[in-house]
């Protein structure tokens, strides 16, 4: 199965609509991954086969459970899901954070050639970074256990805002959180393609 049918396929199952013009912008977005990542680790998935499920259908299946809104990536590594995220909300805006210069450069590079024009990239640790106006939601995949997730981004999250993160089966590090975060739910997510157990923990300040 070629990556334009799988991610067709993945798109109906989630239910989502995707026009064909964000498909192939999904599409461009693999390819340049796949370029650069000959040069620059990016991305511990390298083989085309796994990159659809993986990458695109792993973060387009958080989008119906986010509000709208002015929205941060913290650690965003290769753009995800920050760079998915804007392609199919054009009218959100997403700020894509990373301490990594190649990484924020490929993102930033993606920016350009995809034309997301509601896309900020700031290469900055999180902790030393600071923001005017602070955000409806956080977002992570990966970046950090969520205690430490939700304590070096705390200073940049709005009062009534969301820290979503994109997690695995194990809750056990809820239990660790400060007094004044609770967990509002645990989605389970179903990734097509997918064989592994993922989720999302939202939080929010109590």
């Amino acid at each position: 199965m070629n990556q334009a049918t799988e991610l067709a396929l993945g798109i109906a199952e989630l239910r989502l609509d995707v026009t064909p013009e964000v498909q192939y912008k999904l599409l461009s977005y693999l390819e340049l991954l796949q370029k650069w990542n000959r040069v620059y680790n990016l991305t511990a998935i390298r083989q085309p086969a796994q990159m659809v499920s993986s990458h695109l259908l792993d973060s387009l299946a958080v989008l119906p459970h986010l509000r709208p809104g002015r929205w941060l990536d913290v650690g965003c590594g290769a753009g995800l899901p920050g760079l998915m995220l804007a392609l199919m909300r054009p009218e959100w805006t997403f700020v894509l954070l990373d301490s990594n210069s190649k990484k924020t450069s490929f993102v930033q590079q993606v920016k350009i050639e995809l034309e997301l024009h509601n896309v900020s990239i700031y290469c900055e640790r999180v902790e030393a970074w600071h923001s005017e106006e602070k955000f409806d939601g956080i977002i992570s995949r990966a970046f950090a256990e969520t205690t430490k997730f939700v304590a070096l981004t705390r200073h940049l999250l709005a009062q009534e805002g969301r820290w979503v993160a994109m997690k695995g089966a194990s809750q056990l590090e809820l239990t660790k959180l400060p007094n004044d975060v609770s967990v509002e739910q645990v989605v389970p997510l179903q990734v097509p393609g997918l064989d592994a157990e993922r989720c999302l923990m939202m939080l929010k300040f109590t």
